[in-house]
């Protein structure tokens, strides 16, 4: 798993990627979810806090470049 450090050394493009993965993978363990028994449940949680730790770095980098 990719933890907050790890992601703020990625470049922007990497974290725009990486949220788009991770939105892709929840949205097919949701339908798996709803239409068979997930393996690992937690996994939603895990792609859910991944997708909000990218969203928080993009935003950080954003005011960071808005205050210059």
């Amino acid at each position: 798993m990719t933890n907050a450090s790890d992601l703020r050394e990625m470049s922007d493009e990497q974290l725009e990627m990486t949220a788009k993965e991770a939105a892709e993978k929840l949205f097919r363990l949701r339908v798996q979810s709803q239409t068979e028994r997930l393996d690992a449940p937690t996994e939603l949680r895990r792609q859910r806090r991944l997708i909000a730790r990218v969203k928080t770095i993009q935003s950080q980098r954003l005011k960071t470049a808005s205050a210059k």
